[in-house]
């Protein structure tokens, strides 16, 4: 079960990298405008300081959460057949990144149902990481 949570937040932390690249990076181009309901350059330009800042939010919760991964994992670098050791640092970083991920979805889900596609998606990665971590702690 530990594998399987470690891929989840690897995954849930690509994700939030990728959505740092659209908020920060691409926020202009018309695909992400297309993506985020963006409908003019006017309003993209508006917006602008207000995606980047919360693209560095999304880079953030990746960079703690990837930061716990590698913790566990390097608790199992003691040789061949070595199981992951207990990192309570490791774990509670991907359980404040993961956990930071799922109720930012959760806001979004729960302030505007037209968005449940979008949270759903930023949602269900970091779910089953704290699923499966919580399980393989026991």
């Amino acid at each position: 079960m530990l594998i399987v949570s470690l891929v989840a937040a690897s995954l849930a932390a690509l994700l939030h990298v990728y959505i740092f690249v659209m908020e920060s990076v691409l926020w202009t181009t018309p695909r992400v405008r297309a993506t985020f309901g963006v409908t003019n350059d006017a309003q993209a330009e508006h917006t602008r300081g207000l995606a980047f800042n919360q693209g560095f939010y999304n880079l953030f919760l990746a960079i703690v959460t990837i930061v716990g991964v590698v913790l566990i994992t390097a608790g199992g670098a003691g040789g061949a057949g070595s199981a992951f050791e207990a990192s309570p640092s490791g774990n509670a970083l991907v359980v404040v990144g993961t956990g930071s991920m799922l109720a930012a979805a959760l806001v979004l889900l729960l302030s505007d149902r037209t968005k449940a596609r979008a949270a759903i998606t930023q949602g269900v990665l970091p779910l089953v990481a704290l699923v499966t971590l919580l399980i393989s702690s026991y």
